[in-house]
């Protein structure tokens, strides 16, 4: 592929054509431009000083004032990711799956496995694997996060009744090394241990012509959670349902040109901000405060009287120093 720079600035062949190892350089196992080991955000080393950096942010080229003196978009480099302005969308070209449901794996047609596509030719329906949703030019979602990603393990016990996070980031407005950073979250539904209130190992692939067990071969869940769970050495109650998962991935690729970057607009407006999930801040544009708001109204107003009774003063002023 031969991406050009409306698609990524950096390694468009019309751009900066970067190779990947311009970024991710190796050294002694350790790679550049990983996010999920430990927090990103207090690794902010130039690559003029060390091209061989653990960590790779926008601020390692770019420094933490990127834009022209007293440019006001500088104010927002310590709570905002660059990526956040400078990734308008991902997917811009080829699609993304952004939802499998495993519950609803199984269906066959003349009794054989099947499987169907989209009108972007992408699989919609697979015996398989369940249904896939993709999308093309989506809109990241937006969370607090400090270079760390939290994961669940098949032994946390989880809540069915909400969306299960089997990945999420990890910061806070509060956190200091925390920014306001654009994501991909991976929904669908996933099988679970009703009883015990867990994620479940499944076997899918047979181990042979013979296998019974493998999901597969036979296309039973409860056979093929029952083998995973025993090889895994993990309890199994034999009760299973699906329940909807969420997981993340973090946008930093796909960066857009100036010209097409995140309008200041699109997040401080009180209609459809891109950052209306975050709460606990006042932004400019998406929040209001009433009493605020009739105090300035007021103060508005009051000065359109003083200055309209100013004006009438004058105007009586001067008509009697004529008269005069």
């Amino acid at each position: 592929m031969k991406p050009n720079k409306v698609l990524d600035v950096h390694m468009g062949t019309d751009g900066q054509n970067f190779s990947c190892t311009r970024c991710h350089s190796t050294s002694l196992h350790n790679i550049a431009g990983r996010v999920y080991a430990t927090p990103a955000a207090t690794h902010r080393k130039s690559l003029i000083e060390d091209d061989l950096a653990s960590k790779i942010t926008c601020e390692s080229c770019h420094s933490n004032q990127p834009h022209k003196a007293d440019a006001k978009m500088n104010d927002h480099t310590d709570k905002v990711a660059c990526q956040s302005c400078h990734i308008p969308t991902f997917a811009r070209v080829n699609p993304t799956k952004m939802w499998w449901d495993w519950s609803l794996a199984g269906k066959k047609k003349n009794g054989k496995p099947y499987t169907e596509k989209d009108a972007m030719g992408k699989p919609a329906y697979d015996t398989k694997k369940g249904v896939f949703r993709w999308d093309k030019n989506v809109k990241p979602e937006y969370h607090w996060f400090n270079g760390s990603i939290s994961h669940m393990t098949v032994k946390d016990t989880i809540d069915p009744t909400q969306p299960v996070k089997l990945s999420w980031p990890v910061g806070s407005m509060d956190d200091p090394n925390a920014r306001i950073f654009p994501f991909k979250v991976h929904r669908g539904k996933t099988p679970y241990d009703k009883v015990h209130k867990t994620m479940v190992i499944p076997q899918l692939f047979p181990k042979g012509k013979d296998d019974t067990t493998a999901y597969w071969k036979v296309y039973d869940w409860n056979k093929a959670i029952a083998f995973g769970m025993d090889y895994a050495g993990l309890p199994y109650s034999g009760e299973y349902d699906f329940v909807e998962t969420n997981y993340v991935f973090p946008i930093t690729h796909m960066v857009a040109p100036k010209a097409n970057v995140v309008g200041c607009t699109e997040c401080h407006t009180a209609e459809e901000s891109r950052l209306a999930n975050l709460a606990g801040f006042y932004m400019p544009g998406r929040d209001s405060f009433k009493l605020l708001d009739y105090a300035g109204w007021l103060v508005i107003f009051g000065s359109l009287i003083g200055v309209a009774l100013h004006g009438l003063g004058r105007i009586f002023t001067i008509r009697r120093k004529k008269e005069d």
